[in-house]
């Protein structure tokens, strides 16, 4: 899905472009000045900028160096218009220039320029090279069979449903999929179904008309409405509300949704693929998620293999990642023989976020060239593994699902020191969604009990 990035010093302002942005069909990233904005630009590079030409601590002008490696269109939105600002900025490769108040037609116009994904992939290579399947990476047999299966799919409507651990690339997979679909050059819109308010959630996916409830004052289009044409991606479905599911599944089924706050049918055309990082079977079991939906979305089922199941690809894998690293630092780091030895020993509970996030401390804890062994224990990153050995809860049986649930979240986050990251990957959770349960408890009076009071707030 491209990518967007609105910079504006007025947070009105920056609120309503992002809306706008949204219901188009794209992802937005915002920034008040030109440090944020440097900041968003190297987390992901954006395929338009929206940008202010007068910001606190210079000019959008400043960011075209940023800007000149990529193809990224620059636009600029300010309400301090001249003859002047407008041909220097278009001299020097703005695609368009915007007056305050924006007019929201002509920047939908804008909008439609930007190309969806065809035939390649997001950074403007082909999309398969040796080692390379759209954007995962690896050529383990594990990933080839991945790879060839997702070629077989990718053509079809069928539903897909992704499975694995945390941090195995299953929104990867997903982007794959469309990217090879005939849907490619439509949105492809990734949801957390875990990740959104229990009140909010029918709102985000159907929409909603205004003044359907308190607070609604415009009409929203939900998920559903705004991936029309594409592919929509349900991360972590076990999360959603049972209630929500049944709605889901009749989507599926007829095509057709209500916004809320009306009894008016909206015809979609999407097309759905789901991940989860449970045991689906066992989630139905648990009553977590729908039986009916479990098949519904069970049509093309796809697992992805853990990193420890990947042979040589992890060693692939961190070089690529220091590669990238030593490209945006212009720097020359390499592993030590003895790095690479660890590395390649080592479980990788977390999979493959969790080694990227490794390669990243130990680039910037080494102090020359050459990355050590032993800059940061890999022993850190094994709390799925000491966490849940030797610890047992008992649940009686009759209580509550919700009880029990809690039980286990608190237990594991005690037996993690409070380390909320480690606690999510050991109960196979999204981060988003710990912070959203624990939220919850703390509302109805529940704490974890923590030895370290100030690891509570490390994530």
């Amino acid at each position: 899905m491209p990518h967007v990035l609105i910079i504006d010093d007025e947070p009105c302002v920056r609120a309503v472009l992002v809306e706008f942005v949204k219901d188009e069909g794209f992802t937005v990233a915002q920034a008040g000045n030109i440090k944020e904005a440097k900041i968003q630009i190297l987390r992901q590079a954006p395929d338009l900028v929206l940008t202010d030409l007068h910001l606190p601590d210079g000019n959008g002008i400043d960011l075209f160096p940023l800007l000149q490696s990529s193809n990224t269109d620059v636009v600029f939105i300010t309400g301090h218009a001249s003859v002047d600002s407008a041909v220097e900025a278009l001299r020097l490769g703005a695609t368009d220039y915007l007056v305050k108040p924006v007019n929201l037609q002509r920047l939908g116009l804008v909008l439609s320029r930007i190309p969806r994904l065809g035939g390649v992939s997001a950074w403007g290579m082909s999309f398969e090279e040796d080692g390379r399947f759209g954007k995962m990476l690896g050529k383990s047999a594990p990933m080839r069979q991945l790879y060839e299966r997702i070629r077989k799919v990718a053509p079809t409507d069928a539903t897909v449903l992704l499975m694995g651990e945390s941090g195995t690339g299953k929104e990867l997979a997903a982007q794959a999929v469309h990217e090879l679909s005939p849907r490619s050059k439509d949105p492809f819109l990734p949801v957390n179904c875990g990740a959104i308010s229990p009140n909010l959630i029918e709102s985000e996916f159907f929409g909603h008309e205004r003044g359907s409830f308190t607070g609604a004052d415009r009409q929203h289009k939900g998920y559903f409405e705004r991936a029309n044409g594409g592919t929509l991606f349900l991360d972590e479905v076990t999360e959603m509300p049972i209630d929500l599911q049944v709605k889901l599944l009749r989507v599926l089924e007829t095509g057709l949704f209500m916004r809320v706050g009306t009894n008016k049918e909206i015809a979609s055309d999407v097309r759905v693929i789901a991940a989860t990082n449970r045991d689906p079977e066992e989630a139905v079991a648990e009553g977590k998620l729908r039986e009916d939906l479990f098949h519904r979305l069970n049509v093309f089922p796809l697992e992805l293999p853990a990193l420890r199941e990947r042979g040589d690809d992890m060693l692939m894998i961190a070089n690529q990642f220091l590669d990238s690293l030593n490209k945006e630092h212009e720097t020359h780091k390499t592993f030590s023989p003895e790095t690479l030895q660890a590395i390649s020993a080592h479980a990788w509970p977390g999979n493959v976020r969790e080694l990227k996030n490794y390669v990243h401390r130990v680039f910037i804890m080494a102090d020359g060239d050459m990355i050590k062994a032993g800059l940061i224990p890999l022993q850190v990153s094994s709390a799925k593994a000491s966490a849940t050995s030797g610890t047992h809860i008992s649940v009686p049986v009759g209580v509550p699902l919700a009880d029990a649930d809690r039980r286990l979240i608190f237990a594991t986050l005690e037996q993690c020191g409070g380390v909320k990251k480690h606690a999510a990957e050991v109960l196979g959770i999204s981060l988003k969604t710990l912070y959203n349960r624990l939220e919850e408890y703390a509302a109805a009076g529940y704490e974890p009990r923590i030895a370290n009071e100030a690891a509570r707030d490390n994530a």
